[in-house]
């Protein structure tokens, strides 16, 4: 069966093969029913994707959605949208990957959850949920993203289909990373440690290395969680996955800042950002020049000008994608700078109304942090 084994090999050559050779072989087929190429189409653009061709994965679902539209099946309707979701959030565009997102959630039903979860790789539904997560946290809704990815581990447990609970649970913890979540992080990434290792699931047992070693970083464990780090990222790579690698690299920038290693942190995210050249995955950079900023400084005491370039651009890539949360980071960043600088105004007037903007998850490490900047500017 073509389908599991691009799913359980997802990420690597093996997969990609796999999805082609479906596709090869349902249009050989042909006749009234398209459903064999509504699979294959599926499976071919999350492939490409993975492997860091969004465009051409995009291409491939919009392919995906048009067929759908013809078949006018709910099932085929709700895994095109779910697949137009995915490959929009990559982009940053975040608005639109939201809509089909949750057209997908709108037309799921239930009683498909097992039976079309093996006949496509994952869960529909599970999917559409922890993509509205993502998206969700990126456009200012952190709480909401919580319960959206909640649901998409319950759906996926529910279904007791190993690669859905597997990618749900990677979702779930790359969402409580962002949130700051450090033990939570742990927990889930643990949990698919073992899932993962059980299933022989390699791509998302990539994730979880990767955040276990972060919350072993953020426990104070700083060799332990950066060799961890290196690992899940080694393994994501040996499959041949690009898709996301800029938030893998930040995050070993990262544990190399906290160890005092600025410029081997600053080599990481240089590299980063030509990925987001080479690939057009960009939803992680405005968090990449925002740590390039960061970097400056620790590097060269008097580069204070760069860093607030660096935290500027941060701050435009993040309005124009719409990203609150990541705006609220660069504004952050920039006002503590401008504060330490006695540019004491400026730095509240500029944070203060991103700050304001937001209704929901005060219990956040981004937003508990802007406050009390906001506090110690007052």
């Amino acid at each position: 069966m073509l389908t599991p084994l691009f799913a359980a090999r997802f990420g690597s050559a093996e997969g990609e093969r796999a999805a082609q050779r479906a596709m090869e072989l349902s249009r050989k087929v042909g006749g009234a029913d398209q459903r064999p190429l509504v699979r294959a189409l599926f499976g071919l653009s999350l492939t490409y994707s993975v492997r860091g061709k969004i465009r051409i994965g995009r291409e491939v679902a919009e392919q995906l959605l048009i067929v759908a539209e013809r078949l006018q099946e709910p099932e085929s309707l709700a895994y095109a949208h779910s697949v137009m979701g995915n490959t929009l959030f990559w982009p940053a565009e975040l608005g639109a990957a939201r809509m089909h997102l949750e057209k997908g959630i709108a037309l799921y039903q239930p009683e498909w959850s097992r039976s079309l979860a093996f006949r496509f790789g994952f869960n529909c539904a599970s999917t559409c949920y922890f993509f509205r997560g993502r998206v969700l946290w990126h456009l200012g809704y952190p709480d909401q993203a919580l319960a959206s990815a909640e649901q998409a581990v319950a759906i996926a447990e529910e279904a007791s289909h190993p690669v859905s609970r597997a990618s749900a649970l990677s979702w779930a913890a790359a969402l409580h990373q962002l949130r700051g979540e450090i033990g939570r992080t742990r927990e889930v990434a643990e949990i698919n440690l073992a899932l993962t290792a059980e299933e022989i699931i390699p791509f998302f047992r990539s994730h979880a290395v990767m955040f276990r070693g972060w919350a072993r970083v953020e426990e104070g464990q700083g060799e332990e969680g950066i060799a961890q780090l290196r690992e899940g990222l080694a393994a994501y790579r040996a499959l041949g996955a690009e898709l996301e690698c800029t938030h893998w690299l930040a995050l070993l920038a990262e544990a190399y800042r906290d160890s005092g290693r600025p410029a081997e942190a600053l080599r990481l995210i240089a590299e980063a950002l030509d990925h987001v050249t080479q690939t057009g995955v960009v939803y992680y950079e405005a968090e990449l020049h925002r740590l390039e900023g960061e970097l400056r400084p620790r590097l060269d005491a008097g580069d204070e000008q760069r860093a607030e370039t660096s935290f500027r651009h941060a701050l435009e890539i993040a309005r124009k994608q719409q990203a609150k949360s990541w705006e609220l980071r660069a504004a952050t960043s920039l006002a503590r700078l401008w504060g330490e600088q006695g540019r004491r105004t400026e730095a509240r007037e500029l944070l203060a109304p991103v700050y304001g903007w937001f209704t929901e998850g005060f219990d956040t490490a981004d937003l508990k942090e802007a406050k009390r900047l906001l506090d110690e500017l007052t």
